[in-house]
């Protein structure tokens, strides 16, 4: 897999810089977060629906703790 190095880095922020202009940066850097924001909310619901049921759910029939093994 490729892994960009410092050089490649520099390029692709000089490419950026060009495209949109150095006024123009702030505003795209605060619009990529609030997407990146709204991306992790919409997928945050599945994990708070197993965290308000108490974390781990059990199937009924699966709780060893009132058997005994002899």
């Amino acid at each position: 897999m490729w892994h960009p190095g410092i050089g490649e880095l520099l390029i692709i922020l000089v490419i950026v810089l060009v495209i949109f202009g150095a006024g123009k940066l702030p505003q795209v850097g605060r619009s990529l977060g609030s997407a990146i924001t709204e991306f992790k909310e919409s997928v945050q619901p599945k994990d708070e629906e197993t965290s308000a049921t108490g974390g781990t759910t059990t199937p009924p029939g699966d709780d060893d703790s009132e058997e005994t093994h002899s």
